[in-house]
């Protein structure tokens, strides 16, 4: 049995109960919960155009008044999205527009709404932008650009901002890029006016934010002209293709970012110069008045953090923040002005956990408003009242919940219901709401209507799961602590056990999919891939699955990440050996029948669990495989070091696989797309020659044309891949069928 703190499972009669009575009250901690009995479902029944999960609601937007919410959705579990609309006063949901076409098959629906007062909203549709009238007519805007996102309405909501590509040249072509422009509301007929970027499709506006009285925006203008551009050559659609794109690894000139602030009336931009032009931009921000600037920036391997104020009016800039770590590894800091701009919120791990502080000047000493051994994810400050909403894992680490603190610390009160799981909000203006994503480890997501007024109410919007997914059996979700066999560091695992789960019984067992970060109260427990069902199935077949908070995730602080520097493919697999051993010395799994898989960095992490710890696995699938650190992106950096020093060339021979391979001799798997520019299809060729050459067998399934997130490109490629991984662990590791 779990003898284990339970973390994440809330029974799913809570969340029925959520959904018909709009509250729930906090519930028992659970070993596990599973639904009533059902057919174990297929790979491809898991993954079908309508989805036994439902559709995600996303693109939450509020409406100036914050009475109402705009979001995307389709209540029949296929992937178009239309426009829905929920009224807080009423708690009335409908659906706005009935774009979709053959039963909402044909693509992704609508990306971005937002509200533009007086019944109007504005849409993004195919990359081109839409204006919905109050009396429901539509009309296509701007045409001419394409690639339409960001949409922002001002303050005021007078003006709407986007970013889109650039104008098509003579021939017609969209050209990429991306350009800020701004339109007025009121006035359908005029065009919007280009105010950032230009007509290289190398310079490009990344993000921006309107000044709180609208009269600015400030942007990040990104500059790839430096950046070196590959060639990707793949065979696809029975032809050689070419997929070419600008592409820096370690040591090469990579993205520059600028920071500006343009006057929306004349358009006339004004940067502001940073000391480390090559260094990376987290967050930046205007003060409420608009006169002062911050940008929170640190160097591309984040061991230098610094936060630089400047006078928008005159450029002058002052050091206002800066701490320097040598073995720093995760940039998740985050600042903002603080109420009346009485100086900074920062974010920040400095005295070992991420924490909120406030600085009230230049060089000050910070002032801890937070604290605990636990982390804050993100946070939002509403000034008008003086507090700071904030997301973290205090309850338990696999959750992120919603809590509140004054400007003047102390007490902190958690605003999210006692339910586990993980919510993401979007706050009404006022603060009086907020709309949550929310899932946990038994309910897809959903949208929450949060009272922040009444801390704990919460209000289920949707109920996106079709009839059936009541009727299957779901895995068992539980958490787990066990030491590090090599140096007895705190790690946690989200384990996932078959519904009839038998004590007396050793099971296989499957380590993955592994990652950093990995371990999360929320469905499917990671959201990079489409991974949900496949563990699902596994679970179903007779498989444990198990994922580790490895070295270098976050979570548990600054000591416990800290442990990844220089370490790729060393601590992290340790730490997953860690946990095959704990599940083995306490009955739960079989030794010679655990597999291990992963894609990207966790491809890595499997071919070097497979070259460094021979025996411990019966198989490994590695997907898009991050073989050669040589061509990493360069804020791998962060973690691998960079490509000098007197310990170069090894350091990062021993973070490659690539220079590892002779170790391997357990069955290997590799899944890659042709077309990856993220991890090379012809780095996964150079391992593939080496195997050859040392006459070590492996299986190799290419996807033509697949890119790098191989199981997201289209639902027959990812049941192609998947049904190829099941079948591969099904032959090594022979589970006992349900």
């Amino acid at each position: 049995m779990l003898n284990v703190r339970r973390w994440g499972a809330v029974v799913l009669a809570c969340w029925l109960a959520l959904m018909a009575a709009g509250a729930c009250a906090q519930v028992a901690p659970m070993r596990g919960t599973a639904a009533v009995a059902g057919t174990t479902l297929s790979i491809d029944a898991l993954y079908q155009p309508q989805s036994i999960i439902g559709t995600t609601p996303e693109g939450f937007a509020w409406s100036a008044d914050g009475g109402r919410v705009l979001f995307l959705w389709n209540d029949e579990g296929r992937r178009f999205r239309d426009i829905w609309v929920y009224e807080v006063a009423t708690g009335r949901k409908s659906r706005l527009t009935q774009l979709g076409k053959n039963g909402g098959d044909d693509g992704a629906g609508v990306s971005q709404t937002v509200d533009l007062g007086g019944g109007r909203i504005a849409y993004v549709l195919g990359g081109g932008l839409y204006l919905r009238a109050a009396d429901g007519a539509v009309a296509a805007i701007e045409a001419g650009y394409r690639g339409v996102r960001q949409l922002a309405v001002s303050p005021d909501r007078t003006k709407l901002a986007f970013v889109a590509d650039l104008p098509g040249d003579s021939r017609g072509r969209v050209m990429p890029g991306g350009v800020l422009l701004v339109r007025d509301v009121a006035a359908a007929g005029r065009k919007a006016r280009a105010i950032a970027g230009g007509d290289d499709p190398k310079l490009y506006v990344k993000d921006f934010q309107w000044s709180r009285d609208g009269r600015a925006i400030a942007f990040d203008l990104a500059d790839d002209r430096l950046m070196p551009e590959r060639d990707i050559h793949y065979y696809a659609g029975g032809k050689l293709q070419d997929n070419r794109v600008a592409r820096a690894f370690p040591g090469d000139e990579t993205t520059r970012e600028r920071i500006g602030v343009v006057d929306v009336a004349s358009g006339r931009p004004r940067f502001y110069d940073r000391p480390d032009v090559k260094g990376l931009v987290w967050n930046y921000g205007l003060s409420g008045d608009g006169r002062r600037l911050f940008i929170n920036s640190s160097d591309l391997e984040a061991k230098d953090h610094a936060v630089d104020v400047y006078d928008v009016a005159s450029g002058a800039r002052e050091r206002f923040y800066g701490l320097r770590d040598a073995v720093h590894l995760r940039p998740d800091w985050q600042v903002e002005w603080a109420p009346d701009d009485d100086g900074l919120i920062i974010l920040t791990d400095r005295d070992g956990y991420l924490q909120l502080y406030h600085q009230k000047t230049a060089g000050a000493v910070p002032r801890q408003l937070t604290s605990g051994k636990w982390e804050i994810a993100s946070f939002s400050v509403d000034r008008d009242a003086g507090q700071i909403y904030f997301l973290a894992n205090e309850a338990q680490l696999a959750e992120r919940q919603l809590y509140r603190v004054a400007m003047a610390g102390g007490t902190m009160t958690r605003v999210s219901p006692k339910t586990p799981g993980t919510h993401e909000p979007v706050f009404s203006p006022g603060f009086s709401h907020a709309a949550s994503f929310f899932s946990n480890d038994v309910t897809p997501p959903e949208l929450l209507m949060l009272d922040l007024g009444k801390p704990g109410d919460a209000v289920a919007v949707t109920k996106s799961p079709l009839p059936g997914f009541y009727r299957q059996t779901w895995a068992r979700i539980g958490y787990m602590e066990f030491p590090s066999h090599v140096d007895g560091t705190n790690l946690v695992a989200r384990v996932s056990l078959p519904a009839n789960y038998d004590p007396a019984k050793r099971y296989p067992l499957i380590v993955g999919s592994v990652y950093s970060d990995s371990v999360r109260n929320q469905w499917g427990g990671r959201r990079a891939h489409p991974t949900w069902g496949i563990d699902q199935y596994f679970v179903g077949q007779g498989y444990i699955v198990i994922n580790v908070n490895v070295r270098g995730s976050w979570g548990q602080g600054r000591a416990h990440n800290v442990g990844q520097h220089h370490s790729y493919g060393e601590t992290d697999i340790n730490d997953l050996e860690s946990g095959v051993r704990h599940l083995v010395a306490k009955g739960y799994v079989d030794p010679k029948r655990v597999g291990i898989w992963g894609s990207s960095y966790g491809g890595l992490v499997t071919l070097m669990s497979l070259a460094k710890k021979p025996g411990v696995y019966a198989a490994g699938v590695a997907g898009a495989p991050a073989t050669n650190v040589w061509h990493a992106y360069p804020s791998e950096m962060m973690v691998a070091g960079p490509p000098t020093g007197a310990d170069m060339p090894g350091r990062y021979e021993a973070q490659s696989p690539l220079f590892q391979s002779k170790g391997i001799a357990d069955p290997l798997m590799i899944i890659h797309g042709s077309r990856d520019p993220v991890v090379l299809y012809s780095d996964t060729v150079a391992f593939t020659e080496k195997l050859i050459a040392n006459e070590q067998p492996f299986e190799l399934v290419t996807l033509p044309g697949g890119n790098h997130a191989w199981a997201s490109d289209n639902l027959a490629q990812t049941r192609f891949a998947f049904n190829k991984m099941a079948a591969f662990f099904g032959r090594y590791l022979k589970p006992e069928q349900p």
